[in-house]
């Protein structure tokens, strides 16, 4: 497992941002697993998540021109990449967006850098794919074009019109980079050797797996 993999699940499990159990899903599913990015709320720990986010998109080679950080968790992890990259000397402008437009102030529902060119955005894990869908819309009217996708957890599930993944059926249809810092494989592979995960974890993810896990 590379280096930032093992970091990130450390990490999460540190932070209680990754629990295991059984958990409701949205989608109805119960899961062995659950994955909250929103744990991470510390300066140390959005420290070492930004640099997990930044490797991952090194090692996938991805040519990008700017950050995206869809509102709201976005914008965080988005601001957090941002710094881990300038830590390498290199220096990516930083959008976000509003959940609504503002009529007062600086107005408008863009904020941060002005959206040129091709854009990375970054989010915690993809679900429906609401968050992808809008933020195509949003940077296309803006004048840039989405080139990747990055998130911190895949779950590697079946996604809502096929037997692919929920990212991956995304990515084909727009046509962008998926990236994510851990999969459910390595979920699986952290959960079997981690001593502080309990014994029967890996057993209940492989049955969840088998059972909704994409082809």
């Amino acid at each position: 497992m590379s280096p930032y993999k093992r970091s990130f699940l450390e990490l999460a499990l540190d932070a209680n941002a990754l629990k295991f159990g059984e958990f409701a899903l949205k989608s109805g599913r119960v899961s062995p697993y659950f994955f909250n990015a929103s744990a991470f709320s510390s300066g140390l720990q959005l420290q070492i998540l930004g640099r997990c986010y930044r490797d991952a998109i090194a090692e996938h080679g991805v040519e990008f021109d700017g950050l995206f950080g869809p509102a709201y968790k976005g914008i965080p992890l988005a601001s957090s990449v941002a710094v881990a990259f300038a830590d390498r000397g290199m220096d990516y402008p930083v959008s976000f967006n509003r959940k609504e437009i503002k009529d007062h102030g600086e107005g408008g529902i863009l904020l941060g850098a002005p959206l040129n060119g091709r854009i990375l955005a970054i989010d915690d894990v993809v679900t429906a794919g609401t968050a992808v869908r809008e933020s195509v819309s949003f940077i296309a009217n803006h004048g840039a074009s989405l080139c990747a996708f990055c998130v911190a957890v895949d779950r590697q599930e079946r996604g809502r019109e096929g037997t692919g993944s929920a990212l991956a059926e995304l990515s084909e249809t727009f046509q962008l980079a998926p990236i994510s810092i851990v999969t459910l494989d390595d979920i699986l592979a952290f959960a079997t050797d981690d001593t502080r995960v309990a014994d029967d974890v890996a057993r209940r993810i492989e049955a969840y797996r088998a059972q909704y896990g994409a082809l």
